[in-house]
């Protein structure tokens, strides 16, 4: 299937001699054999070079998916004989990582203690198509179709309010800044008549600290904000805000031991029941 597969792409003997080190006449004589065992021509010569027939087409696409699976099965067998190893750069919101992620990266390195954990938080989009970071775990409508995404739930808000405010102060809406792009929030929010000119904070987890002193009530992650003693929820989660949570990748890594390793500890973990209830807000 080599020769066969290193003749159809080069279109010549020679050039598919050159492919695989041998000469000319070896190429010659290995087409030879192969279209005399199977009784037919895989080949015809034209001006244009060797052509293949259609028994040849079908022989080539064959060729052409055992060579893939083959180099699969290598990359597979030699990343199984090696224990994950080396640095790993994951980036995350600030909130994610106070709310969901931390425990779960710090059980990563005891099951990985040879795989060092690069963590850039940041509010910002990495972009990972220019190698910023291995792994990205991120809330988002639609992944870039140029990463491997892998969705890990759906993110619910509700409202909050400090445990301990009185009804007058829990009236004050805080709202996100203008520089964070969260438009199903800010339709929401104006769809309800809902003023919060008063209060805009950049980061949800500065809005969350606002609410824990009594500063008014938002629109908070449940994943966070339930958890919090301080904190207590009005009403049901939103539907309007809710977002998917999407593990990305890069395709060129995504079979490295070390990154597979890191990738497979946080899906495994996020995906389990009680992480499932938390991000959909569904209180014990």
């Amino acid at each position: 299937m080599r020769w066969i597969l290193a003749i159809g792409r080069s279109g010549t003997l020679a050039g598919a001699a050159r492919a695989l080190g041998v000469s000319h006449a070896t190429i010659f004589r290995r087409l030879n054999a192969v279209e005399r065992d199977l009784g037919r021509a895989l080949f015809v010569r034209e001006r244009r070079g060797y052509m293949p027939t259609a028994a040849g087409e079908r022989l080539l696409a064959e060729a052409a998916d055992m060579e893939r699976r083959m180099q699969a099965l290598e990359r597979d067998v030699l990343e199984g004989d090696t224990a994950p190893a080396g640095p790993v750069r994951l980036t995350t919101t600030d909130t994610l990582f106070d709310g969901l992620l931390a425990p779960i990266l710090a059980s990563c390195r005891q099951r990985h203690p040879a795989i060092t954990l690069e963590v850039a938080i940041s509010n910002d989009t990495f972009n990972l198509s220019r190698r910023q970071a291995d792994l990205a775990v991120r809330p988002m409508t639609t992944p870039p179709d140029a990463l491997i995404a892998h969705r890990l739930g759906r993110i619910a808000m509700a409202a909050y309010v400090a445990a301990d405010v009185d009804e007058d102060t829990a009236m004050t809406w805080l709202g996100l800044d203008d520089s964070v792009f969260f438009p199903a929030l800010s339709a929401w929010m104006k769809a309800q008549g809902i003023d919060d000119s008063g209060w805009r904070i950049d980061t949800l987890l500065g809005l969350a600290a606002a609410v824990r002193r009594g500063a008014g009530v938002a629109l908070l992650p449940c994943y966070l904000a339930d958890a919090d003693p301080s904190l207590a929820r009005i009403g049901e989660p939103v539907p309007e805000v809710a977002t998917d949570l999407w593990l990305l990748v890069h395709p060129d890594l995504r079979r490295v031991a070390r990154v597979r390793a890191i990738r497979d500890e946080i899906a495994g973990a996020i995906e389990a029941e009680p992480v499932q209830a938390r991000l959909a807000g569904r209180l014990p």
